[in-house]
């Protein structure tokens, strides 16, 4: 095993390689919006399984399983990536296979005999995507100065919700509602709205050169792949016997897998929930979607400088505060006038739950673990990942109400912030993590 790396002494931030970190953020935000949650996911629901409650199951079974596999694989590939020292061979890697999948999407055709077709596809796209985000949140502490590192998560988080919005605004005016003359799409085998997912494929590619070109990397310890998953191994495994030296970022862990399995589900069944509950369009969904992103850029944005200000640890608390409140509100209104409003007051509360997650790891991430670390991160949000959208799908095929099936986030949200009380609170300047 190398020796463990000392961090060097604080540098400049490189501004160049900062915004072209955050532009990813950017670039990855198509594929969550428009392919796991509002258009991809409403289109395999309703057009290809062809039965709302149905294909709400099948949707929950797909993610959650994929969400296994990050779970498990995600700790490993990090702590090999830790060993190995370079990070962006795995990081352009994986992001090139979710673009690969998203371009495959377009296959899917509306037909229920595509089911594995989609279930393929979009479990790889998910692994690419979740795998590449591992590697792209270990930067930040090599980027950041530990006093700003809560203002840039938040404005690449803010970065990710204006290119939600803008490849949402594509979507809907450029594909999905163009004028049948601008773009001959057969739109009875829905090639309109499946010439989306090639979008995402594009965008996807387009805004992550920025980030493969001009982000620098860990110098290579020069060991070997395979010595460096023994490595890894090993150090995986000595990490977890010594888990009580880690105790409070284990407590943050666990907190975190329980309220991001709330926040996940949430936006996995945000078009479903929407089209099947208050019978929204798909035009409406992603008039929805866009406003709801909007909000959530603001808030990701506004709370950027709380979380510098009164550290990650406080900020997830307001935030899950809020989040949770609206969440409740939107179960129990039934006009949608209501919907909107309580989603867009829930929007505020997501970036900065997500980004001050992320801020507070790369504080108090020890330096010579910062990937593996960011792997158990990624394990942290999808260890029960399988949980929330199974449990949805599950009470759902029940009860035969989607109401009573979202209404079950409620359960993770509260339990993560329970145990988030129990996390110390941190300065940003008096545990920060020096750059190496």
């Amino acid at each position: 095993m190398p020796p463990q790396r000392t961090p060097a002494p604080a540098a400049p931030e490189d501004k160049r390689a900062l915004w072209s970190w955050a532009l990813y953020d950017w670039a990855n935000s198509a594929f969550f919006a428009i392919i796991l949650t509002f258009v991809f996911a409403q289109y395999f629901s309703v057009s290809v399984m062809e039965d709302k409650v149905a294909g709400t199951e099948a949707w929950g079974n797909i993610v959650g399983i994929a969400g296994v596999f990050v779970a498990l694989l995600g700790p490993v590939l990090g702590a090999i990536a830790d060993q190995s020292g370079r990070r962006k061979p795995w990081f352009i890697s994986l992001t090139l296979l979710c673009v690969l999948a998203c371009a495959m999407l377009w296959t899917v055709t509306p037909d229920p005999g595509q089911y594995w077709n989609a279930a393929l596809w979009v479990g790889l796209g998910i692994l690419g995507a979740e795998f590449a985000f591992i590697f792209y949140n270990a930067m930040l502490p090599d980027l950041a100065s530990p006093e700003r590192t809560g203002r840039w998560s938040g404005w690449a988080w803010g970065l990710g919700y204006v290119g939600g919005v803008c490849s949402l605004v594509v979507a809907l005016y450029g594909f999905i509602e163009a004028d049948a003359a601008v773009f001959p799409l057969d739109r009875d085998n829905a090639e309109h709205v499946r010439a989306t997912f090639i979008l995402v494929a594009l965008w996807y590619l387009v805004f992550s050169l920025p980030a493969f070109i001009f982000v620098p990397d860990r110098p290579a310890t020069g060991l070997g792949l395979a010595a460096a998953t023994r490595a890894g191994l090993r150090q995986l495994k000595e990490s977890l016997a010594h888990v009580r030296q880690y105790r409070d970022i284990v407590r943050f862990l666990i907190a975190r897998m329980l309220y991001t399995d709330g926040l996940a589900t949430i936006f996995t069944f945000g078009g479903v929930y929407a089209a099947g509950t208050f019978n929204m369009s798909p035009t409406e969904v992603l008039q929805f979607a866009i406003a709801l992103n909007v909000t959530a850029g603001l808030g990701a944005l506004g709370f950027a400088w709380v979380d510098d200000a009164l550290g990650g640890r406080n900020t997830i608390l307001l935030a899950l505060v809020g989040l949770g409140a609206c969440a409740l509100a939107i179960l129990l209104v039934d006009s949608t006038t209501g919907f909107w409003a309580w989603g867009m007051a829930l929007g505020l509360f997501v970036g900065p739950l997500q980004s001050a997650s992320r801020s507070h790891l790369a504080r108090v991430a020890p330096p010579h673990l910062q990937t593996q670390m960011f792997g158990l991160f990624a394990f942290s949000g999808k260890a029960t990942a399988f949980a929330g959208p199974l449990l949805v799908g599950w009470v759902t095929a029940v009860t035969g109400s989607q109401r009573w099936g979202i209404s079950t986030i409620l359960l993770f949200l509260v339990a993560g912030f329970l145990l988030m009380l129990k996390v110390p609170a941190t300065e940003a300047r008096e545990h920060g993590v020096s750059r190496g």
